[in-house]
């Protein structure tokens, strides 16, 4: 067992110079475990490598990398997860290259955005493994790069090799937002920023003081997964334990022994997850489970709903699961990925604001029980950077509880979109109106939000803000209430839009049905009063129209959120046939 701390690193400006410390330091202690499901009741085959052989195998696929593209060409990531993932995307950063991360071809229904992401990056070569090479090759056509099969790299191609330590502000990869509300882009993150955001990271978990386990099952392409599962480890020299994303849907127990199996496990995962977790393990699974080592839960979904907390410690309180080990946390792609979070050992800081007076931009108080009540999740204090609220269109500060436009400053956050230079300089160097309220160079994130005794607490979307006869209306507000009008509905599987109408603009909502049914076997008139009840009781809205549609429909962007702006286009293409109501 791994149990000793490891020992502190030096200041270091680089993950690659990070990996090569652990190696020389503690060589023989693991750096990552993959946990292969080959079986739909498989237990886990677990696959390890310790920081010398992190190091051997970084080293040698570098080298391979270096010999089929320039400094600064980018390399794109097209492997499983798992190690090779992890190997091939810190060998592009020790080649002086631009990692591009990214998933194989077949993740179901992202094909046209892995397409529209290669296109844009452009890279010299193409990174993923022998197994799914031929798959690669024919996805690309015409435009095929150079691939390179990272587990086909002899381990003699290191011999030699010597890479020179990367410029901390040189390009270290591209995070390509997920796309929620608009066309993705490439973040351009440095070195210095992910070495940055990785420590914050560390800090704001309690981390960097204790010795953690990193348990993960989110996307390595993802901005969260890339970060907590790779760059925090790879800084902390600390084990991380990996899985599929597809083990832990098939399977969500699965997420749960890993957490149970290690000492002091940090992980994180969408609101969705813990509901998910709540829901589907039995009672027989449970048996056994001990949970009272966990040390911290991110939760960093968009939204955060604190009832979520409440169902995952309720079902799992038995197997002793830690109050306060529920981290709300908030981020982005252009700050790397983590800004604001709750601290372990706190309890979730549920927030409850009259919906009337949030409608006009104020954030005040109401009684949790009140049905006028907007139920939200503090998001915990910055994390080594600062947090400002402005008003989005005269870009004045705003004062405490004043709802505006996130904006965020740090050496986390990224140097701006490659080839996008206009974008960059509204969205990356963004100034307030009076100087005396700071200098240029802040980040809009376009999300909106307040600050409430120190917590930030985040509201919803800027684009995807309904308003309607001058009111504002929140989606995922909309959405709670709808899901939780009729059991037939999906949790957070349904989108409400705001479209255009012929006296302005209308409200509708595309929601998934539970898989335990059918269409054909729904009474769908009266699921659909039922929420359209709901949402004018408790919103004041009339829903213009319903549409159920059946799971996995909705669509959803590659880190799992549901995308409106794709929703709200197939549903103005008539996409879904609408159901009466």
């Amino acid at each position: 067992m791994d149990s000793r701390r490891p020992p502190f690193a030096p200041p270091i400006r680089s993950l690659p110079e990070y990996v090569g410390h652990w190696a020389r330091t503690t060589p023989d202690r693991r750096a990552f475990t993959f946990v292969d499901h080959p079986a739909p009741h498989s237990r886990g085959v677990h696959r390890t490598l310790t920081w010398r052989r992190l190091d051997l195998r970084v080293r040698a696929v570098a080298a391979r990398l270096a010999e089929e593209a320039a400094p600064g060409e980018r390399v794109a990531v097209l492997c499983p997860q798992g190690t090779d993932y992890v190997t091939a995307f810190l060998a592009a950063l020790t080649a002086g290259l631009v990692a591009v991360p990214l998933y194989p071809p077949g993740l179901r229904g992202h094909g046209d955005r892995l397409a529209a992401v290669l296109t844009d990056a452009d890279p010299a070569v193409v990174v993923t493994t022998s197994r799914l090479r031929d798959e690669v090759r024919e996805f690309c056509g015409d435009r095929a790069p150079r691939i390179v099969a990272a587990d086909e790299v002899p381990d003699a191609a290191a011999e030699g090799w010597r890479p020179e330590p990367p410029d901390a502000t040189a390009v270290a990869y591209l995070q390509y937002t997920s796309g929620s509300t608009r066309t993705p882009a490439g973040v351009e993150i440095t070195h210095a920023n992910v070495v940055a955001n990785a420590r914050q990271a560390l800090t704001a978990y309690g981390a960097d003081a204790q010795p953690v386990t990193f348990v993960g099952w989110l996307p390595l392409y993802h901005d969260m997964g890339l970060v907590l599962s790779v760059a925090a480890p790879v800084v902390r020299g600390a084990l991380s334990v990996l899985m599929d994303p597809v083990a832990f849907l098939h399977e969500p127990v699965r997420w749960l022994r890993l957490l149970a199996a290690h000492p002091r496990a940090l992980s994180a995962a969408p609101n969705f997850a813990y509901d998910y977790c709540a829901s589907a393990v039995t009672e027989a699974q449970k048996a056994g489970l001990r949970l009272d080592r966990v040390a911290a839960l991110i939760n960093g979904s968009e939204p955060v709903r604190p009832g979520t907390a409440d169902r995952f410690h309720a079902a799992f309180a038995a197997q002793g699961l830690p109050a306060g080990t529920h981290c709300p946390s908030y981020g982005l792609a252009e700050a790397t990925v983590f800004v604001s979070a709750a601290r372990p050992g706190e309890p979730v800081r549920g927030i409850a604001l009259d919906r009337d007076a949030l409608a006009t931009g104020k954030a005040l108080p109401a009684r949790p029980d009140d049905p006028r009540a907007v139920l939200l999740a503090g998001c915990g204090t910055p994390a080594g950077q600062r947090v400002r609220i402005a008003d989005p269109v005269s870009r004045a500060a705003l004062a405490e509880g004043e709802v505006g436009e996130i904006w965020v400053r740090g050496p986390n956050v990224g140097r701006g979109y490659r080839n996008q230079e206009r974008q960059t300089r509204r969205v990356f160097g963004a100034e307030f109106a009076d100087p005396a309220d700071g200098s240029g160079g802040w980040l809009r994130t376009g999300d909106l939000g307040t600050v409430l005794e120190g917590q930030l607490v985040v509201t919803g979307r800027l684009k995807d803000l309904i308003v309607v006869d001058g009111r504002n209306h929140y989606p995922q507000d909309v959405e709670a209430t709808a899901q939780d009008a009729h059991p037939a509905l999906r949790r957070d599987r349904l989108a409400a839009l705001g479209v255009p109408g012929g006296a302005g603009e209308r409200v509708v909502l595309v929601a998934e049905h539970v898989r335990t049914t059918t269409l054909a076997d729904l009474d769908v008139p009266a699921v659909t009063r039922a929420v359209r009840a709901a949402v004018s009781a408790r919103h004041g809205l009339r829903l213009a129209d319903v549409v159920l549609v059946p799971p996995g429909t909705v669509p959803r962007t590659s880190s799992g959120k549901v995308a409106r702006a794709l929703t709200r286009e197939r549903y103005l293409s008539g996409a879904w046939a609408e159901v009466s109501p």
